[in-house]
């Protein structure tokens, strides 16, 4: 089964070799996976080694040349590590840049807490006018990875993951799609929740919304999707809660109430696979549906 990272791999080089404008930077990770396109296009393709500061800061350079820079690491190496360089040599320097990470909240449990980056989607809320992306499956992550290349010169987050849905939903760039259609309150399932999502809510009177891209928020198609039940539950597959201040934003002149789930701030600190980890959070489906009813009803 393709992963998201691998569809990566493949559109990315695709861009490498149509637009003479894209420029790929890595820090070691993936590098054997683009040796292909570095030999095609060397001036374009640039591995730092394993300096993730420069990373970001080779990529800030990139831009203010007029190119449209991809960074590329693991989400804690991308985000976290050198979150100076993004604050400064990107958004303080007025450019863009799009940031395509992997191994996000749990995708290799092994490796530990250094692979492991649930507050990566908040660290980000706290700098400006950033979108953000958490496709569910391969060729959302083809259709948004696209879109970033081409959206300007915007800072732009994708957020891949081995994590993933079965099947793909159309989805349209900064806009939640309605899935599931109910009364008693929406659900907004982030990216590769989905699945769980829909098995947890089963047979329950509730709307339930896609969201593939979640900043910007689309307060717009929550406030739609609400009708006269303002109950919002938000299922994340990073820090828990962190899109509850953009609900509370979005409902701001009605009450409301919000549930954020999603990954604990405390440690899990066991090996495991995905699904175990999942369950651990009370992110897997029977978990999401009693704590969903509790809130709910």
């Amino acid at each position: 089964m393709e992963t998201m990272r691998e569809r990566f791999f493949d559109v990315t080089t695709d861009l490498l070799d149509q637009d003479p404008r894209v420029a790929l930077v890595l820090a070691d990770i993936s590098a054997a996976s683009f040796a292909p396109a570095a030999g095609r296009h060397p001036d374009r393709v640039i591995n730092v080694g394993i300096r993730e500061q420069l990373l970001i800061g080779a990529a800030g350079g990139l831009a203010l040349t007029g190119m449209r820079p991809i960074a590329h690491t693991f989400a804690s190496f991308l985000v976290e590590r050198p979150f100076e360089q993004v604050k400064l040599d990107l958004v303080h320097q007025g450019v863009g840049a799009v940031l395509v990470s992997a191994a996000g909240s749990y995708d290799w449990p092994a490796g530990g807490r250094t692979h492991m980056s649930p507050g990566d989607v908040a660290l980000l809320d706290t700098l400006p006018d950033w979108t953000v992306h958490v496709p569910g499956h391969p060729d959302e992550a083809e259709t948004l990875l696209r879109h970033a290349v081409a959206d300007g010169d915007r800072n732009v987050y994708v957020r891949l993951s081995a994590h993933r849905n079965e099947a793909p939903v159309a989805v349209e760039p900064g806009r939640f799609t309605a899935v599931r259609e109910g009364s008693g309150g929406v659900v907004v399932a982030v990216g590769p929740m989905l699945d769980a999502v829909l098995e947890a809510t089963e047979g329950l009177d509730v709307t339930v919304l896609y969201a593939a891209t979640v900043r910007p928020f689309d307060a717009a198609g929550l406030r739609a999707a609400l009708g006269d039940r303002p109950d919002v539950v938000l299922v994340e597959p990073y820090l828990a809660g962190t899109s509850a201040n953009e609900a509370h934003a979005a409902l701001a002149d009605r009450p409301h109430r919000v549930l954020g789930l999603g990954v604990p701030r405390e440690e899990h600190r066991h090996y495991g696979s995905i699904p175990e980890h999942l369950a651990a959070y009370g992110l897997d489906a029977a978990s999401l549906r009693e704590r969903i009813a509790t809130f709910l009803w």
